[in-house]
């Protein structure tokens, strides 16, 4: 009987030894570094590739820069953890997102050359093998063609109608702006808009709440919110330490905790209005002792739910020189245009550059700065009755 128990538990040894060799050796081929091979038909030798990082709210400069030979390149570089990186082509007139981690990818894609200096390269049948968080990322986000396919039907026969209210509220006709709006299909469209964005909403925070434990659900905030708010705060708050303290995660509390401002100048800049005129900045403010510059969006629901309270301190206070200037950072033109036939701001708007916002490092909005006759910001993040507060102590 024990020559059996020594024999079982001799086995046991082995085999549990066995078991620690694979480990090891899984352990130390583990690969420390990555490799990503593109093969791209199509591509002219000498086409200028670049790595770009992604997932960020800022423009971001290339971490490497490589040629191609018969279409094929090849980038090399150590992660920490997972990142999202584009690769551009051609400085940027062209891109492919890869989800780069520590292994052997490979990217292939078959590509139709611009023949104009301003066209951009167009990418077909791509592939991308060899990373695991990339294959992740695709099956996690597979919602977005559905919402794609909801975002087409429910533009489908409003297209004329939409032209026409356009063109109202670019020429001011307030009559037939009406007359759109208040119609049963526009009415209709606007509900079906409304279920829309709900639904986008919903599936952005239902994506980033199932992931609140790893780096991916800062990273999936990253790439659902293309500007944050303070709606936003709660959301960051509930992730796990190990979720905060990744890089993603250092990004995104960087972005809704941005660095203060305040006793910075701030320099002279241009932008447009809603009909194409050219303003600076110093020619809107000559003369007033304190302008607010606020940042906002057509989309941002705390930004629309400010106007209000901007409307009534520019009642009590601009004629004792207080000014307002509201910069959109839409980039959807056409949405901009429309919040403003439907705010009736009557203070200088603008469109942003992205270089105006960048300069201010703008990371959330509504964001907004109070600024003295010097041009140095005195106050940021106003809103509501701390706006009128501090106007009522400036402006006696």
């Amino acid at each position: 009987m024990n020559t059996i128990k020594y024999k079982i538990f001799g086995l046991c040894l082995v085999l549990s030894m066995v078991s620690y060799s694979n480990q090891a050796q899984t352990k130390k081929a583990a690969p420390q570094s990555y490799t990503l091979e593109g093969n791209i038909k199509g591509l002219e030798d000498g086409t200028t590739i670049q790595l770009i990082p992604g997932a960020t709210h800022s423009a971001e400069s290339a971490v490497a820069e490589t040629t191609s030979k018969d279409g094929k390149f090849t980038f090399t570089g150590k992660l920490n953890e997972p990142r999202l990186f584009y690769v551009s082509f051609g400085k940027n007139k062209g891109a492919i997102p890869v989800l780069v981690e520590n292994a052997k990818i490979k990217l292939t894609a078959e590509a139709e050359v611009p023949k104009k200096e301003d066209e951009r390269f167009n990418f077909k049948n791509e592939v991308i093998t060899g990373s695991k968080a990339n294959d992740y990322y695709k099956k996690e986000t597979a919602f977005r063609e559905d919402l794609n396919k909801d975002y087409a039907d429910y533009h489908k026969g409003t297209e004329e109608l939409a032209k026409l209210y356009s063109k109202a509220r670019t020429t001011g006709n307030k009559k037939v702006m009406d007359s759109i709006g208040n119609s049963p299909e526009w009415k209709n469209f606007e509900a079906k808009e409304k279920a829309f964005f709900a639904k986008v909403q919903s599936s952005s925070e239902n994506l980033i709440t199932k992931h609140k434990a790893t780096w991916w659900g800062p990273f999936f905030m990253m790439t659902q919110y293309s500007y944050f708010t303070p709606d936003q705060k709660p959301v960051f708050a509930q992730f796990s330490e190990t979720a905060k303290k990744s890089y993603y995660g250092q990004l995104v509390d960087k972005d809704l905790n941005p660095k203060s401002l305040i006793g910075t100048s701030v320099a002279n800049f241009g932008l447009k209005d809603k009909d194409g005129k050219a303003y600076n900045v110093k020619d809107i403010v000559a003369g007033k002792k304190y302008i607010l510059i606020d940042f906002w969006a057509s989309w941002c629901a705390p930004c629309r739910k400010e106007i209000p309270n901007l409307k009534t301190a520019y009642t009590a206070y601009a004629d004792k020189g207080f000014e307002i200037l509201s910069i959109s950072i839409d980039k959807d033109e056409k949405a901009w245009l429309k919040a403003l036939g439907q705010e009736n701001m009557q203070w200088h708007n603008l469109l942003d550059d992205n270089k105006v916002s960048n300069a201010f490092n703008v990371k959330t909005i509504p964001a907004t700065y109070l600024v003295d006759s010097k041009g140095v910001i005195i106050s940021d993040n106003l809103r509501g009755a701390a706006l009128e507060e501090k106007l009522k102590e400036l402006l006696k």
